[in-house]
């Protein structure tokens, strides 16, 4: 590939990535399998390290994927919680063995199984439970200590506590807690967690603890962060001492001194891991010695000591009974599986989407086959192949939609539905709407959705907009405290700002950043119904087919009707970015370290922000400016062997004046 398209794939793969890893982490409701999301980040960083020069400071592989959000107040991190580096082969794991052995004397390894769950730190002082946090970034995290309270196996008090300590453990649901809570979500008509890795995640971020409590969360501890009053010198020590003082630490852990050791082991566990009460999708390797993971160091985002070992996704045999066609909110007819159902990853699982007629052709995948079926990454179901064949004739899609009976026109691989007023389209289309990502309007999900549009109450998004108390009082589903807030909470969407309005209108290829991206540049709704085709691909990390999918949307009779209904509802058409004073720093890239004077480092980028500027967490070649504090660290060597200006508090303060 050449320099032009490198440039132009990375750009697309930080925006992919990005919004993912916002799916996955912040709100936990991920779109596609970690398998796949593995594979996107490892194009990304093939690509960045063929060409080093196009590496964003704020590309997805240069940090942490999670935020923290804005319902629990924000941890400061006292030692970074990173990640580490996954590798998916038994090649790459001897690799970083060799790699070991050539820069260290006789390395030790602790192998232990990789819970599937929400990284999470707990302070203990003079053996009291004081602080647990989300990891958040790995450097800002949440506090959610009510909620860790709650949790089995979180001791209150240690035994024989040293002075201070802070572990990093792996909160989790149980299969058995995730069975009982999604059997009760799909009773009450809410759409059910995932995973239990999800679970566990939404349960912990529950603003009411007793919601948290009902959960049935446990947790694994791993690692020690910090430690006063204690001296350890090796991590399988660290975890011994760990279980002496009170906490329920990671299962199975053992040294191995060779690769040979190592692989047999992550085979046993693997091996065992369909039968444990919990999930794992890995196994961890670990150099044993503090002394030499010190000698070995890290980067910016991980060690250099440590690797951790996906397991490939788990494949089973199944009978493919019937093949369903469905029509989503852009129209696409997508064929889906119907199969017998089979356990995997912990979850029963009977349906498949099947893409396109290519996907089914490609497979030979007829009714009455016997199918292979995995779950990638553990999230979701897809045919593999067809190993058995019943004696079905060949799938083919129809040619008008199944739901409308308008005539499907042809989109490279996608069959779609051209009729703006599918009834298919229109619940998908106000699902998506009224989503969190969206217009977040809370009590507007599938199931109440669905009654509005049968009772006739809704037609369009803009129909929302004309509920009232006294109109839902008359649908079964609703009491007046029910109505109230809904209506309230519709009420409230109008303020939301015009980006996600932008994103909530469901226009093909605009996800949450890229509707972020098109306001920075046309921030009213007037002005992106008048931008050109040319003037919207020009925006940075926008393609011609995002913008040609903009353009045309602003064109098309339905939405141009419902935007204007919305406005006359009183919904914000303008996009604001909250205490922007100028541009002065714009296309600057900041890097804050170290504990500075009078502001905290969370003000120091507001106030960057505020004036054009970017902050990032790492420093590279394009760090236009790193702003030092007390106990600068890494950060300020890496800036003065770069050449990269460095900025007091004051200085920042001075170039702002």
């Amino acid at each position: 590939m050449d320099k032009e398209n490198a440039k132009k794939r990375i750009s697309e793969l930080c925006i992919l990535i990005g919004e993912h890893g916002n799916n996955y982490y912040n709100l936990d409701n991920p779109k596609i399998s970690d398998y796949e999301y593995d594979m996107l980040m490892n194009e990304l960083k093939a690509l960045e390290s063929e060409f080093p020069e196009l590496t964003e400071p704020d590309s997805p592989t240069q940090k942490v994927g999670g935020i923290a959000s804005d319902t629990f107040t924000k941890v400061k991190h006292a030692v970074q919680m990173g990640s580490l580096q996954d590798v998916f082969s038994f090649e790459q794991v001897k690799d970083f063995v060799d790699k070991c052995k050539n820069e260290l004397p006789s390395p030790r390894f602790t192998v232990e199984p990789k819970i599937d769950g929400l990284s999470v730190s707990l302070l203990y002082e003079n053996g009291v439970f004081t602080i647990g946090a989300t990891r958040g970034d790995g450097f800002i995290g949440e506090n959610v200590t009510a909620n860790l309270k709650t949790v089995k196996s979180v001791p209150h008090r240690l035994k024989n506590p040293p002075e201070l300590i802070e572990v990093r453990g792996e909160v989790y649901m149980p299969r058995e807690s995730f069975q009982t809570l999604i059997k009760s979500q799909e009773d009450a008509g809410i759409q059910p967690f995932k995973n239990p890795r999800n679970a566990a995640a939404g349960s912990l971020r529950q603003k009411d603890a007793k919601i948290t409590a009902e959960r049935m969360l446990d947790i694994f501890v791993f690692n020690i962060q910090q430690l006063h009053g204690a001296e350890l010198t090796s991590h399988k020590a660290s975890l011994d001492y760990l279980n002496g003082i009170g906490f329920k630490t990671v299962p199975s852990y053992i040294i191995c001194d060779t690769y040979e050791e190592i692989e047999a082991e992550i085979k046993r566990i693997g091996s065992h891991r369909d039968n444990l009460p919990y999930d794992i999708d890995g196994v961890v390797i670990k150099v044993d010695d503090f002394a030499q993971r010190e000698e070995m160091g890290s980067t910016s985002k991980t060690p250099k000591w440590a690797v951790a070992y996906k397991f490939p996704p788990e494949e089973k045999e199944t009978l493919l009974l019937d093949i369903e066609v469905n029509v989503g909110r852009t129209g696409a007819i997508t064929p889906v599986a119907i199969f017998e159902p089979i356990l995997l990853a912990g979850t029963s699982v009977s349906r498949a989407v099947l893409h396109n007629q290519q996907f089914i052709d490609e497979r030979d995948v007829r009714i009455g086959d016997t199918i292979v079926v995995r779950k990638a990454g553990d999230i979701i179901p897809e045919v593999l192949r067809s190993v058995k064949k019943g004696g079905g004739e060949p799938f083919k899609l129809p040619e008008n939609c199944p739901v409308c009976g308008v005539s499907a026109i042809k989109e490279e691989s996608i069959l779609r539905c051209p009729n703006g007023a599918c009834p298919a389209r229109l619940f998908e289309g106000l699902v998506h709407f009224a989503s969190k990502g969206a217009m977040n309007i809370d009590g507007l999900g599938p199931a109440n959705i669905k009654l509005l549009i049968e009772s006739g109450l809704v037609k369009s998004a803009a129909d929302f907009y004309e509920l009232t108390v006294e109109k839902l009082l008359s649908l079964d589903r609703f009491a007046e405290k029910s109505a109230e807030n809904l209506i309230k909470a519709i009420e409230n969407s109008k303020q939301n700002g015009l980006e996600r309005l932008i994103f909530a209108l469901g226009m093909r290829n605009i996800g949450q950043r890229a509707a972020v991206l098109l306001c920075e540049k046309f921030p009213s709704m007037d002005s992106i119904i008048n931008a050109e085709k040319e003037e919207i691909s020009n925006i940075d990390k926008v393609g011609g087919i995002m913008a040609e999918n903009v353009y045309n949307a602003m064109r098309d009779p339905y939405t141009v009707a419902l935007i204007e209904r919305l406005k006359a509802y009183g919904l914000n058409m303008n996009y604001t970015t909250e205490g922007k004073v100028d541009s002065r720093f714009e296309n600057k890239t900041f890097v804050i370290t170290g504990t500075l004077p009078t502001m905290k480092r969370d003000e120091m980028k507001k106030l960057i922000e505020n004036y054009g500027g970017k902050v990032s967490g790492s420093v590279s070649k394009k760090t236009d400016y790193v702003v030092v504090g007390e106990d600068a660290g890494s950060k300020l060597t890496k800036a003065q062997e770069l050449g990269v200006q460095i900025l007091s508090e004051e200085d920042v303060l001075e170039l702002i004046k």
